[in-house]
């Protein structure tokens, strides 16, 4: 069997961007050969793996590209689900499954899971288009999601009065109440094909004020040990009951009344686990390949406190990425920095992380201002 795996099994990715490059870097240590589709002839992975260039959402496409693998696995949720049930039905491994990935795509679907599994979650109102919005205007202060196609801050946005109104989705999509949260954490868990599930301590997350995405993280997450048994336990039971093979990172808000709600979901290496490549035993990518070739699962225990930053394209510069205070951060003990292979900086575009270990706590977050106020991608 591991022959099979090491040597004649090919592992396809959908998606060629930073999260599937990350998990060859990983999986080159095991000899796996992989297989990469994405519409961009210069994704982050071009280079390092068998690329071939096309659509993702695009049936064909998608079946002869997973033709040619043993096992296929996402670092993105929007693919061609209905090629990827073609495929289970040739006999190809998909995972996480088509069906979980198709629940996931779609904001709406994801909250009735919550509801109907009895996950806690913020209260919500599901909307059709703009029209639907303007007579909830009594469940304000709201977040106002898309259901499809929203990420990286994408799809988003927060309706506070009537006058912010104007901004609302005209698009099937739906009002979720806004939380007075205390912290944002995430919780990834891992789960085989023989059932065993591990999850990696909490993290805790700090948004970008503009973009809405991770702007940096700490873990482990400064929370009560009630409040990482109740979000472990919720992790636990979302892919249990999803009958999901992979790696979940659960988003979760930590309420002021020491209340845990979940936010979003992703099938997949997250933002949120960059970090356990150099702070954990087992780094999130290797986890979900033990996951989805169905290996025992590794250990998460954190070695040493960490910190994460995204390394964004700074506002005001697009075009030709450039590193401004690179080296001074490199001179720092514990600084890792990891750079996506991008060539062209954008505002906000994910360039890169860096991740930050250190014993010290204060030390910990001197360090991460540090490496924040420093290191910027230019043109």
């Amino acid at each position: 069997m591991a022959q099979k795996f090491y040597q004649e099994y090919k592992v396809g990715i959908l998606g060629g961007g930073q999260l599937g490059r990350m998990l060859i870097q990983s999986g080159i240590d095991w000899n796996i050969n992989f297989s990469v589709l994405d519409p961009d002839v210069a994704a982050p992975c071009h280079s390092i793996a068998e690329f071939k260039n096309g659509s993702l959402k695009d049936y064909q496409t998608v079946l002869d590209f997973g033709s040619s693998c043993d096992l296929i696995t996402i670092e993105i949720e929007n693919v061609n689900v209905k090629a990827l049930k073609e495929l289970v039905k040739m006999g190809k491994k998909v995972f996480p499954q088509p069906e979980v990935i198709e629940l996931i795509q779609d904001k709406r679907t994801q909250k009735n899971f919550y509801k109907e599994n009895g996950i806690p979650t913020a209260g919500f109102i599901l909307t059709e288009n703009k029209k639907d919005i303007l007579a909830q205007k009594s469940f304000l202060p709201a977040v106002n999601k898309l259901g499809r196609e929203g990420y990286d801050g994408r799809g988003v946005q927060i309706l506070k009065t009537e006058k912010d109104l104007d901004k609302a989705f005209d698009a099937p999509g739906l009002l979720e109440k806004l939380i007075d949260f205390e912290k944002e954490i995430s919780v990834i868990v891992a789960r085989n094909e023989s059932g065993e599930t591990q999850t990696f301590p909490a993290v805790e997350m700090i948004f970008h004020p503009e973009a809405n995405l991770v702007e940096y993280l700490f873990a482990p997450a400064e929370i009560s040990e009630t409040i990482v048994a109740e979000a472990e336990r919720i992790a636990k039971k979302i892919i249990t009951g999803l009958n999901m093979v992979g790696l979940l990172a659960v988003e979760m808000f930590v309420t002021k009344d020491q209340k845990v709600l979940v936010n979003e979901i992703a099938p997949r290496p997250h933002n949120s686990g960059h970090q356990t490549i150099e702070a954990n035993v087992t780094s999130q990518y290797q986890q979900h390949l033990r996951s989805i070739l169905n290996l025992p699962l590794g250990d998460t225990s954190i070695i040493k406190p960490s910190a994460m930053v995204n390394l964004l394209g700074e506002e005001g510069f697009s075009g030709q990425a450039k590193y401004v205070g690179l080296e001074e951060v490199l001179n720092i003990q514990g600084v890792y920095v990891h750079l996506y292979g991008k060539k062209l900086t954008k505002p906000f575009r994910k360039m890169g992380h860096v991740t930050i270990v250190d014993d010290d706590i204060e030390s910990l977050k001197k360090k991460t201002n540090f490496v924040k106020q420093t290191l910027k991608i230019t043109t």
